[in-house]
């Protein structure tokens, strides 16, 4: 099984049932993609795989796919690459375990830009709101935006009219890192309105993202779809404007049902577009911010103002191997955790844990205590 054969395997399955297709999903993770593949084209699949891929699985248009993807700019980013956003992903898999139902991965992603995905996606932000924004709204997206990305802290949107374009300019004004997840493919030119600012996104070390193969058009469940990657992908999720029911709103439920940041910017009171903002705070759903510094100590990960004041956050943690990484993050400072424990909350294989926490532990990460390890409190 070559790395061609997987990449050719996982265009075709991205084609062959309409995200986010949990049954296709969870068979190819058994099976692996090459026999997943050749098992849906044969229709020797599970029934609820059959269900959903019946209507498209003679749709081998791989090789075209891969021309347009080209013509566009654009490449197939799989999770048997070095550039797939395997950390914030992971956040998705753990949902999944608790019985999430949007908390289903892509199969694969189809890119454009310059930037490295996983890269930018390791600690993001999403910024999301109404489409039909006031000046309030987007104004406050766009600074907001611009004082993340002027701290090294990457902005995730939907290129959407309204709050989604302003965060997109603003990142691009302090010359930070975005990404826009798209409701459509990659090369279709959609919104219109914004194809130069797609374009500027691609050029300028920042990504335009889809799961959708070249040629698909935009439709109002796959912008729901979006969503929730725009959640899964990034550390937090800041609302600026949304109405009671809206897909910012949606974006931001999902972010909390994987176990992300939710935040939310208070508008006028008299304003309809901040009632969302207002609901997700009173219920508790989110945290209330009205500054960059306060989006940062809320997402916690990125430090405080001052350690970020510079230059893009350092954390010891940074020279930690995925693997390591996950480990240290099923520690905590307080109570001793078993390795058998360390397994489960990280999701890694007990043998490997086993290997990895005395690695921890001489490193500086993590210590030993009388009933198991815990993380070392400097490290924390």
């Amino acid at each position: 099984m070559t790395a061609d054969e997987v990449r050719q395997a996982r265009a075709y399955l991205l084609r062959v049932a309409e995200p986010p297709a949990p049954a296709l999903v969870e068979f190819v993770a058994e099976h692996g993609p090459v026999a997943a593949a050749a098992r849906v084209r044969r229709g020797d699949c599970p029934a609820e795989v059959v269900k959903v891929t019946e209507a498209r699985r003679g749709y081998d248009l791989v090789a075209q796919d891969f021309a347009r993807a080209a013509a566009a700019g654009a490449r197939l980013v799989v999770p048997e690459d070095e550039e797939w956003p395997r950390w914030p992903l992971h956040a998705v898999d753990l949902a999944a375990q608790h019985g999430v139902a949007e908390a289903v991965p892509p199969l694969a992603l189809w890119v454009a830009g310059e930037g490295a995905l996983g890269a930018a996606a390791d600690r993001a932000v999403a910024i999301v709101g109404a489409r039909a924004a006031t000046a309030y709204g987007e104004h406050h997206a766009a600074e907001f935006a611009f004082g993340l990305a002027g701290r090294g802290v990457p902005i995730f949107s939907g290129a959407a009219y309204g709050i989604d374009g302003a965060a997109h300019r603003g990142a691009l004004a302090a010359e930070g890192v975005t990404v826009a997840v798209l409701g459509c493919s990659v090369d279709t030119g959609y919104p219109a309105g914004h194809i130069s600012m797609l374009n500027r996104i691609a050029r300028s070390g920042g990504n335009v993202v889809s799961e959708y193969p070249p040629g698909t058009p935009p439709g109002r469940h796959r912008f729901l779809v979006r969503n929730r990657l725009i959640a899964a992908l990034t550390e937090g999720t800041l609302v600026v404007e949304a109405g009671r029911r809206s897909g910012a709103r949606n974006t931001a439920s999902t972010a909390g049902a994987f176990g992300k940041v939710v935040m939310a910017l208070p508008g006028p009171v008299s304003s309809g577009m901040s009632v969302g903002c207002h609901e997700l705070i009173r219920d508790a759903k989110a945290t209330l911010v009205s500054t960059v510094d306060e989006v940062l100590e809320t997402v916690g990960r990125f430090g405080t103002a001052e350690d970020t004041a510079t230059s893009r956050p350092k954390r010891r943690t940074d020279r930690l191997g995925p693997e390591a990484l996950r480990a240290f993050e099923a520690l905590t400072v307080r109570a001793d955790r078993s390795d058998t424990e360390v397994a489960a909350e990280s999701g890694l294989p007990l043998r490997r844990v086993r290997a990895l926490l005395p690695e921890l532990e001489i490193d500086g990460f993590a210590v030993r205590g009388d009933s198991g390890w815990r993380r070392r409190k400097e490290s924390a």
